[in-house]
C-alpha cells in the first residue's frame, strides 16, 4: 500500500469516527435556507452528505483521469510499438543493404585479388623464365668450355703417351755387351736366385 492510500484511509477513518461520535448532535433538525426556500434538516447529515458527494467526485476524477492516462499510455506503447517496428524494419533493410554492399565489395575484391594474384604469377613466370634464359646460357657455354678444354688436354696427354710408346716400340734400348775374361766364368742373375754360367749354361 503506499503512503497516499494510507493517508486517505486515516483521513476516512478519522472522519467515521468523528461522525460516530457526534451522531446525536448531527441528526438534530435544524433551519436551512437554501436561497429559494427554507427546510427543516439536520445540518450535520446535510454536511456529511455534501462531504460524501464531493468525495465521490472526488473518487471519479481521480478515476478518470487514472483511466484517460491509462489510455494515453496504451496508446503512446502502441505507438511506440509501431515506431519500433518500423525502426527494426528500416534496420533489417539497411543491414541488407549493407550486406548485400558488402558482399558486392567482397566479391569486386575477391575479383580484383584474383586478377592481381594471376598477372603477379604470370609476371613472376615470365621473370623466372628470362632468368633462366639470361643465366643458363652462360653457364652452358661456360660448362661446354671447359669441358672442351678438358677434352682436348685429355687428347694432348693420350697422344703424347702414344708418341711414346710408339718411339720406345720402333727404337728399343740395347743393353750394353760385356766381355768376360777367359780365365774367369760369366755368371748371370737369373730367376729363383741361381747363377747360370754363360758359357755351359749350367746353374751352380
Amino acid at each position: 500500500m503506499s503512503l497516499r492510500s494510507l493517508l486517505l484511509l486515516l483521513v476516512g477513518i478519522a472522519i467515521l469516527a468523528f461522525v460516530g461520535a457526534n451522531w446525536g448532535v448531527m441528526m438534530e433538525p435544524t433551519h436551512l435556507s437554501l436561497i429559494v426556500a427554507d427546510v427543516q434538516a439536520p445540518l450535520g447529515l446535510v454536511m456529511l452528505g455534501l462531504l460524501a458527494g464531493v468525495s465521490c467526485m472526488f473518487v471519479l476524477m481521480i478515476a478518470y483521469i487514472q483511466g484517460t492516462v491509462l489510455v494515453e499510455t496504451r496508446r503512446h506503447a502502441k505507438e511506440l510499438a509501431a515506431q519500433r517496428e518500423l525502426a527494426d524494419k528500416a534496420e533489417a533493410s539497411r543491414f541488407t543493404d549493407l550486406r548485400a554492399h558488402l558482399d558486392q565489395e567482397m566479391q569486386r575484391l575477391n575479383e580484383t585479388l584474383e586478377k592481381v594474384s594471376q598477372e603477379t604469377l604470370s609476371r613472376v613466370d615470365r621473370a623466372e623464365m628470362g632468368l633462366r634464359e639470361h643465366s643458363a646460357q652462360p653457364e652452358l657455354s661456360k660448362l661446354a668450355q671447359t669441358v672442351e678444354g678438358f677434352n682436348r688436354e685429355l687428347h694432348m696427354r693420350i697422344d703424347r703417351l702414344e708418341m711414346g710408346l710408339g718411339e720406345r716400340i720402333a727404337h728399343p734400348p740395347q743393353p750394353p755387351a760385356l766381355q768376360a775374361p777367359a780365365s774367369a766364368p760369366v755368371y748371370t742373375h737369373a730367376a729363383g736366385d741361381a747363377y747360370v754360367d754363360v758359357d755351359d749354361a749350367t746353374p751352380r
